[in-house]
């Protein structure tokens, strides 16, 4: 589920850094020079920056809010990848520097990895019960049960209707916090991994939804099915930052031997061929899990690559009063074998960030999986 916590890793320290005169361009480093550097903004637009030696060269640590703890560098510490805000004076299509603020390519990947793991070490599952008064959340994920402890200090995120990236989630409170919402959390797990207490939370109503295409719109940019849990017909979005995927015919059936207690987990290490789960609907979320899990490492789609009559898993966000039409967080197609194994379609759904699983994590990655 790059941590979208990083998406724009100069902004925050560019807000607050000290006021200067002149222009100011962000953006990620596209080359350099003796003289400078060109760097390509979120726009797409390449500015080319001459730095004079009179201009100041500042390295900050990603994350940083101000120039506090900021080192002075050179323009010999400027390299391909990094990311830098520049002040100064424009000069015909470019811009000469007074100050440039440096974040490195290589600390804002450790930084993200550091993020990851913290993210694949927490947890997630389904809201069963919220208590804003104890700062108390129990969810279910995977088979068992885990309650959630937020502090005053822990960090709290809500998807919007409208987006399917962390970046766009908004600051929310665990009083908006809904039964049926899906929660990602990271923070210090107990001994027994029955408890976490949260240094940052996720939340967000989705849907889940599968069927057979019964029409495309690549105008719109929407696929219609008629859902098999509900029997009725729904449209579905499917936009830029939608993760659209297909699974191979011969890891469907695995997949859907799974679910029948007749084979093993794909990919699950240390997993008895063909032993037998509990009971049907405990093989249907164990093998749910297990088809979240290796969603990232599944071949690619677009909505071009689909065709009406293809089987499909959706899992999307939930329509808001701004919008009707949901959409695709993740779009998995090739569902055939596993949809004959769950004809209903009501328990082997997926999850937006690898939710549930086995011990240990569910699921690598942090809340947008492959999309940040």
């Amino acid at each position: 589920m790059m941590m979208a916590v990083l998406a724009v890793p100069m902004m925050p320290m560019a807000a607050q850094a000290p006021a200067a005169a002149g222009e100011r361009q962000v953006g990620t480093v596209k080359s350099t020079s003796a003289t400078g550097l060109t760097l390509t903004t979120a726009a797409g637009q390449d500015v080319v920056v001459t730095i004079p030696d009179a201009a100041k060269v500042l390295m900050v640590a990603p994350g940083s809010k101000d120039l506090k703890s900021a080192t002075p560098g050179t323009l010999s510490d400027v390299t391909v990848g990094d990311k830098v805000l520049v002040v100064g004076d424009a000069s015909g299509s470019g811009l000469t520097a007074t100050r440039v603020i440096l974040m490195k390519a290589g600390a804002i990947a450790a930084t993200h990895q550091a993020e990851e793991a913290a993210w694949s070490k927490g947890g997630g599952g389904i809201v069963k019960s919220v208590d804003p008064a104890t700062g108390t959340i129990v969810i279910a994920s995977g088979l068992k049960t885990v309650t959630v402890m937020v502090t005053p200090q822990t960090v709290i995120r809500r998807y919007s209707g409208e987006s399917v990236r962390f970046a766009d989630a908004k600051v929310s409170t665990i009083a908006q916090i809904q039964k049926g919402d899906q929660l990602r959390v990271r923070g210090t797990k107990s001994a027994d991994g029955s408890t976490i207490t949260a240094d940052e939370l996720v939340t967000g109503m989705f849907r889940n939804y599968s069927g057979l295409v019964a029409s495309i719109d690549a105008t719109a940019g929407t696929v219609t099915l008629k859902d098999l849990t509900t029997k009725k017909t729904v449209t579905v979005a499917v936009g830029a930052n939608s993760d659209v995927r297909r699974i191979p015919p011969m890891m469907a059936e695995r997949v859907a031997a799974r679910m029948k207690g007749t084979g093993a987990a794909p990919g699950a290490a240390g997993a008895a061929q063909g032993a037998p789960a509990a009971d049907g609907a405990q093989r249907e979320r164990s093998a749910g899990s297990d088809l979240s899990q290796m969603l990232s490492r599944l071949p690619t789609e677009t909505l071009a690559g689909l065709k009406v009559g293809d089987a499909v898993m959706i899992v999307a966000t939930s329509p808001s009063s701004d919008t009707e039409t949901p959409m695709a967080v993740t779009l998995l197609a090739g569902v055939d074998a596993i949809l004959r194994a769950s004809p209903s379609g009501q328990t082997m759904t997926l999850s937006p960030w690898s939710l549930g699983g086995g011990e240990g994590g569910e699921g690598g990655g942090g809340p947008e999986g492959g999309q940040r």
